[in-house]
């Protein structure tokens, strides 16, 4: 079966919430840790919508791991805790990318859904480097 626009979608959302999970962290200029991790969730949530759009060589290259479900979903979990904060403005953003994460990382051991054409199309494989 041939998912990719549902998970363009799905990516797309994810990478917003990104976004305004960073810009919710960043918000209150409490303490220079949230403004650094703010910051960062804006960069990661920009940069995975571009994934979206164009794939960049250099992402390709050194960030092989958003090319399979499993290693995009460890990252959705990952981003989605450090989103997670003390209000309902962290929560939600910061548990949805969570869950997502939980599904594209399950999505990794079900072999009748492939992986949508964006994540094929830099998949070379372990150490297929063109030199």
């Amino acid at each position: 079966m041939d998912f990719s626009d549902i998970f363009r979608i799905v990516n797309f959302v994810v990478a917003v919430l990104m976004v305004l999970g960073g810009v919710a962290k960043l918000l209150p200029f409490s303490n220079f840790s949230n403004i650094i991790l703010g910051v960062y969730l804006i960069l990661f949530g920009l940069a995975t919508g571009l994934l979206e759009v164009q794939i960049p060589q250099q992402v390709a290259r050194y960030a092989s791991f958003m090319f399979s479900f499993l290693g995009r979903g460890l990252f959705y979990i990952f981003i989605g805790s450090v989103i997670v904060g003390e209000r309902w403005f962290r929560i939600v953003p910061g548990t949805l990318v969570g869950i997502v994460g939980v599904g594209y990382a399950v999505l990794e051991y079900i072999p009748s859904i492939e992986p949508p054409a964006n994540m094929r199309d830099a998949d070379a494989g372990w150490g297929a480097e063109q030199v």
